[in-house]
């Protein structure tokens, strides 16, 4: 869902329907009954791909491999609120 002011989307959660439309309909009443969203996006199952624990090796090393990523490394400057 896209809350007011053009904000980036955000997942809300998962919705069960029997076709597109009903699940755009599932998605609004359940999401967006508090008008917290001007826009709503619903995809299938089968169109989302995605890593399992499994992966957590292969798939995650090549970032584990650069500790200069990490926040650690870097100071924060005076009068910046953290």
């Amino acid at each position: 869902m896209q809350p007011p002011g053009g904000a980036p989307f955000e997942h809300a959660g998962s919705v069960h329907a029997v076709d597109a439309e009903a699940a755009l309909q599932n998605a609004r009443d359940v999401y967006a009954r508090r008008g917290e969203a001007v826009n709503i996006w619903v995809v299938p199952t089968a169109a989302i791909t995605a890593s399992t624990p499994e992966d957590v090796g292969p798939f995650f090393d090549p970032g584990n491999d650069k500790p200069y990523r990490h926040p650690q490394f870097y100071s924060v400057p005076r009068g910046v609120r953290v």
